[in-house]
């Protein structure tokens, strides 16, 4: 039960570092080309799901036997 809690409080906080550094990764995409390369709107969208989306794979994969 402790490593069910352990799990989901370090999986949530490398996931949501995972969603910051893709949005800064895409925001400094915007900064180097000097306009809009990736819309804002997809930018959050994708810093919302790949995490999300890597979070489920994860436990998929933890609660298997």
């Amino acid at each position: 039960m402790m490593s069910k809690k352990i799990f989901w409080i370090f999986g949530i906080l490398q996931n949501v570092m995972l969603g910051i550094i893709l949005f800064l990764i895409f925001r400094s995409f915007n900064v180097i080309h000097g306009e809009s390369v990736i819309g804002l709107d997809t930018q959050i969208f994708l810093c919302i799901a790949f995490p999300l989306f890597s979070l489920l794979v994860r436990y998929t994969m933890y609660t298997k036997p």
